[in-house]
């Protein structure tokens, strides 16, 4: 069948966009997204929407306020963003999943070793007093 053929995947009542969680992606996430705002009577959009429309506007490169309308508005996804971001759910994911991946790949699920790296950049003369040479670099730093 032709690229043109296909059918093109379903999310939501919608069709799926290429940044879209898939079924097994979401049972994944799903315990590890906070639930919605407790004081709300009722919810209006699913949290899986809300994750599908934070993931395409990181994946994409698009502005909060041209995110497509079959999504949440974009004041509400903003607010969860930042909401989390602030509650630290991001990071929290970032480590399962982390751990998940190591353990998946037959190493300890906690790194035992890191490795840092600086870099020397010239600056312009309105930099500052001089620091110091590095002679291996030939830069001030």
């Amino acid at each position: 069948m032709k690229r043109s053929q296909q059918r093109m995947p379903m999310t939501l009542d919608r069709p799926a966009y290429p940044s879209d969680l898939s079924d097994e992606q979401w049972a994944i996430l799903e315990p590890l997204v906070p639930a919605l705002s407790p004081e709300a009577a009722y919810y209006v959009h699913e949290r899986r929407e809300i994750v599908n429309a934070i993931f395409y506007v990181l994946r994409s490169g698009c502005p909060w306020r041209m995110l497509p309308h079959e999504f949440p508005a974009w004041e509400t996804v903003y607010y969860y963003f930042r909401k989390w971001e602030h509650e630290g759910v991001w990071e929290r994911i970032l480590h399962i999943l982390r751990m998940r991946v190591r353990r998946k790949q037959g190493r300890e699920k906690e790194p035992s070793a890191a490795i840092i790296d600086s870099q020397s950049i010239k600056t312009s003369a309105v930099g500052g007093p001089k620091k110091g040479f590095d002679m291996g670099k030939k830069n001030l730093g």
